[in-house]
């Protein structure tokens, strides 16, 4: 069977969180991207130059996913308050957030976690009063966020984001 000439960049992108939830950055190569794709390692060499380009070009495209969630669920904080916001914006993207932000490959994509990051406290400072005094709140609010995101899956699931949002606001 030929492989295939031309495969949008949402599934090549598609393919390259599969293969990184699976075995992490380093299991994602031209090899396993192309196997997954049906696209020739060439191809891939062609079209990322690199296989750094590579995670860097699904990271950015990650990242511009997210952001555009985060946009489109805004909203849902005017409507429902902040827990139904960040709810909206868990499991958003091809990559885990926690994926997106510890694989920070160099100042650019670290910038872009952190404008992020003061983007999303913003608006919860915004949504939780007035954003100058709410501020500290919103950044507690955000950490407890990541953190449920981080434990739910191990069982973590006696904590109750909207509960903590209720006492520190």
């Amino acid at each position: 069977m030929p492989r295939p000439k031309s495969v949008p960049d949402d599934q090549v992108l598609s393919a390259i969180a599969a293969i990184h939830a699976q075995g992490g950055d380093k299991a994602v190569t031209f090899a396993s991207v192309s196997a997954a794709t049906g696209l020739a390692p060439p191809t891939l060499v062609q079209r990322y130059r690199s296989r750094d380009g590579m995670m860097d070009w699904a990271l950015n495209r990650a990242w511009a996913a997210l952001e555009q969630a985060t946009a489109d669920a805004t909203p849902i904080l005017a409507e429902k308050g902040p827990a139904a916001f960040l709810k909206a914006l868990s499991g958003t993207g091809p990559f885990p957030l926690a994926a997106l932000v510890s694989e920070g490959r160099g100042p650019d994509l670290q910038d872009r976690a952190a404008q992020w990051r003061d983007t999303v406290e913003a608006l919860l400072a915004q949504a939780m009063g007035n954003p100058r005094s709410q501020m500290e709140p919103a950044r507690i609010a955000f950490a407890a966020w990541q953190g449920q995101m981080q434990w739910d899956p191990a069982g973590g699931k006696k904590f109750r984001l909207k509960d903590a949002l209720r006492r520190i606001s």
